[in-house]
């Protein structure tokens, strides 16, 4: 990797790429290679972003919200296998596993109807009301919102806390990471602004997007479902900061999600045991997403490129390796892993981008570590 082509290039998207704030951190083996920040935390560029600096990552939330569960499942000797109605009886898939929920599986991406994004118990409730879209062995269907809700009330029945405690209590806190699922009053100070992005001519007219913006299909009703928390603005309040929503509420740094990464590979010492990486980095599925209308590949909680028969990368959002996972998080945050090479890799902003993938910003880094 040479660090001053990636610094060269992290700089060059202040002035020609459209960033406001940011922050990039690589890790190897245990040890950072990589911390940059640049740019302001605020829409007016009045205030530096500088190491203490967090950002709302959206479905970056959802590699951590994933690990979570997994320690749980592991401390109760329970695995992938286990099926969810052994611990949840109101569950509305009597044989589904929790490796088919945690690989968006289930058919549980929108719901039947209206509840609140905070009011948990109102959103599960509705799901187990919701006729599933599909069942596990016909596909899979990327669940935006409703996954955080069916991972935390797994959580919540097995360890009798909410998944945002046990993640800020359990693990992030020894491993010393400036990331929440549940941000305290404490912290609120540091949160930078998240600025609406742009549409470019067109971007609405076909794929995922065209179907986001239409009323009535599966794509539109996986993400307004739970109902909140839809406009950017309403991200930018510490009442979504401290709702403790694992599939889309966290709130860190990049320094933070790739050190998280480091665990999840299994490059330092950390309370997740060797079954839970596993998880983590084995695929699930992989094959046409129904809601994001590609092809998507899923382990269980994360996401891998996926690949041709000739096992070859079709993309290249976690570099080069195909053992390397992660998640990105909508309007550009990203993290992964490789357990291969031992690096991580999290990256943060405020300059929203239209798009549940990575962009130019984040992947141009990600090609200069390789």
């Amino acid at each position: 990797m040479d660090t001053a082509d990636l610094k060269e290039y992290f700089e060059g998207s202040f002035t020609s790429r459209g960033e406001i704030g940011a922050a990039v951190s690589v890790w190897k083996n245990g040890e950072e290679l990589v911390d940059l920040s640049g740019g302001y935390s605020d829409r007016a560029k009045e205030n530096l972003w500088n190491s203490h600096t967090l950002a709302p990552v959206y479905s970056a939330t959802k590699g951590p919200a994933a690990a979570t569960l997994l320690h749980v499942l592991s401390l109760r000797g329970l695995d992938l296998d286990t099926w969810v109605s052994e611990i949840w009886s109101g569950f509305p898939l009597d044989s589904a596993t929790f490796g088919e929920l945690l690989s968006h599986q289930c058919g549980l991406a929108a719901m039947s109807s209206v509840a609140s994004v905070f009011d948990h118990r109102e959103v599960i409730s509705a799901l187990e009301d919701t006729e599933p879209e599909w069942q596990p062995g016909e596909g899979h269907g990327y669940h935006p919102r409703t996954y955080g809700f069916l991972l935390d009330d797994c959580v919540r029945r097995l360890a009798g806390r909410s998944l945002g405690e046990v993640w800020n209590e359990d693990l992030a806190r020894p491993l010393g990471l400036d990331f929440w699922i549940g941000l305290p009053e404490s912290e609120w100070g540091r949160v930078a602004t998240l600025v609406p992005g742009r549409a470019k001519p067109g971007a609405f007219e076909e794929g995922f997007y065209a179907a986001f913006n239409q009323p009535g299909s599966l794509t539109r009703r996986a993400f307004s479902s739970p109902k909140g928390l839809h406009a950017i603005s309403e991200m930018n309040e510490p009442k979504a900061w401290s709702a403790a929503l694992p599939a889309m509420g966290g709130v860190g740094s990049a320094r933070a999600l790739a050190k998280f990464y480091q665990a999840a590979i299994g490059a330092i010492e950390s309370p997740l045991s060797g079954e839970v990486l596993r998880s983590l980095g084995q695929l699930q599925i992989s094959g046409e997403d129904k809601v994001l209308l590609r092809e998507t590949a899923f382990t269980a909680g994360c996401q891998k490129d996926p690949v041709d028969g000739n096992g070859n990368k079709k993309r290249k959002l976690y570099g080069e390796s195909i053992a390397a996972f992660g998640h990105p998080g909508a309007g550009g945050s990203h993290a992964f892993g490789d357990p291969d090479s031992g690096v991580s890799f999290g990256y943060v902003m405020n300059q929203m981008e239209l798009s549940v993938m990575p962009g130019e910003r984040c992947l141009g880094l990600v090609e200069r570590i390789g």
